[in-house]
């Protein structure tokens, strides 16, 4: 099962997610997309707290409200950490978590360790906790299935993307072939060049004397 919150800090509000147990975040780990945004606790056990981005936005896209709510959330879903004041919450985007053989159930580690950034919690903010666990769903969803389906749809959308570019470049062909016939038969009609009987007879009227 996977939870889900909607922040309604920004408009339109934003999609937050968290697997309900360690099983479902190593699913998560697995099936995440590329523009989610993965939080956690530093050094400490917590939840598995995703951000749904936009295609094409980055970590710098993310307002500071949302880094905020996602921040407190991960914290509040953490048994340790949300108990103590000034923790670390650590984040990064999902295509930068790596999970090998010998990790623990759950348990991730990074590709890069520079593309990790990391926020101070100075305490719980009860405000921002309540107010996005008064959005929370809980979804019994098919990770893999969705991933999947989303896949297929931006392979759709990249073939009907191709296909129209090649149908422009097949019309711009043709614009260019017959531009050049165009241009072909110019010569022909320049009036420099064409002639009439008038200026083929020097005097008409003789011919009839």
């Amino acid at each position: 099962m996977v939870i889900y919150f909607k922040s309604d800090v920004v408009s339109p509000p934003m999609t937050i997610y968290m697997g309900a147990d360690k099983y479902e975040n190593e699913e998560l780990i697995k099936w995440g997309w590329p523009e989610d945004v993965w939080f956690h606790v530093d050094k400490l056990s917590s939840a598995h707290v995703y951000l749904r981005l936009n295609q094409g936005q980055t970590l710098d896209d993310v307002p500071s409200v949302i880094l905020d709510d996602c921040a407190q959330l991960v914290k509040a879903n953490s048994i340790e950490g949300n108990k103590m004041n000034d923790i670390d919450v650590v984040y990064t985007m999902w295509s930068n978590l790596h999970k090998s053989k010998s990790m623990d159930v759950g348990q991730v580690g990074f590709r890069s360790d520079r593309a990790v950034r990391k926020m101070r919690v100075d305490k719980r903010i009860n405000a921002i906790v309540n107010r996005l666990n008064k959005t929370k769903e809980v979804r019994e969803v098919d990770l893999q299935a969705m991933r999947e389906e989303r896949e297929k749809a931006e392979r759709n959308k990249e073939k009907a993307r191709v296909k129209q570019m090649k149908e422009q470049e097949k019309e711009e062909a043709k614009r260019r072939e017959e531009a050049a016939k165009a241009r072909s038969y110019d010569p022909i009609f320049k009036p420099e060049l064409m002639t009439t009987n008038k200026d083929n007879d020097s005097d008409g009227s003789d011919d009839f004397m």
